[in-house]
């Protein structure tokens, strides 16, 4: 069990994934950890890039690690790293997946903000992406959960003016507004998505076996990722695109 040290600035044997590296001075470098019960950290591990580092061989991403890190400012000194155990491994488009999901956790989750549910289903989804054939529901799902744990608001039973979605009727879906029924009156005047009601339904049903519900479901969270990012594009997400459309 991780047991936060007696210094509250000092955080031992906390569960970790590491979500990203890059060099920091000349032989050390930054380390952006996802943390159970502390969110995103920065840190920085010392002489981590000298080819017999200790803690080299540890920074692997989608591993679970053991973690012990200490700083009162943004970025912190990481001090070690132990393997939980359960060796992960992603091959081919699972791998690119994990990736993507590791962008998403950077570019949207602020640091130090605690999100103990969203730690343990990104776990969960590592697992699914090494073992199942079906991606493309397995980042849906996690690019829903992401969105409601971060506090956005993704309503999916009830339509903007809180009626219920009707499976049968089309739907212009926006961003922080929600569903709103299609009509003659809107003329183009509203941005969004335009989907079916089952659509929606599924998504808070969680069941992506429909054709449609899958293809759909993909261009509403694609839609909600690029509101919610800004104009930076993810880099992973076009590799995705490029590869299968996931």
């Amino acid at each position: 069990m991780a047991v936060a040290s007696s210094n509250s600035h000092r955080q031992d044997n906390q569960p970790v994934y590491v979500l990203h590296t890059y060099p920091f001075k000349e032989t050390s470098l930054v380390v952006e950890l996802f943390a159970h019960g502390f969110g995103r950290v920065a840190t920085t591990a010392k002489g981590a890039r000298r080819p017999r580092s200790a803690m080299r061989g540890m920074l692997q991403s989608f591993q679970p690690l053991i973690a012990t890190w200490s700083g009162k400012l943004e970025l912190k000194t990481l001090h070690s790293l132990d393997w939980a155990g359960g060796l992960l491994l992603l091959k081919g488009e699972a791998l690119m997946c994990g990736f993507y999901l590791n962008e998403l956790l950077l570019r949207l989750l602020p640091r130090e903000d605690p999100h103990e549910a969203l730690f343990e289903y990104y776990s969960l989804t590592l697992k699914t992406l090494s073992i199942s054939q079906d991606l493309a529901t397995t980042l849906r799902r996690f690019e829903l959960k992401l969105l409601q744990e971060l506090g956005y608001a993704i309503p999916l039973n009830v339509d903007e003016n809180g009626a219920i979605i009707i499976e049968a009727h089309t739907y212009i879906y926006e961003a922080e507004r929600g569903a709103n029924q299609l009509n003659s009156r809107m003329n183009g005047k509203r941005n969004g998505v335009q989907l079916y009601g089952k659509t929606l339904i599924d998504m808070a049903k969680d069941d992506y076996s429909n054709p449609q519900t899958q293809q759909q479901s993909k261009q509403l969270m694609r839609y909600l990722l690029a509101h919610y990012l800004g104009d930076k594009p993810l880099h992973t997400r076009q590799l995705l695109i490029d590869l299968q459309g996931l």
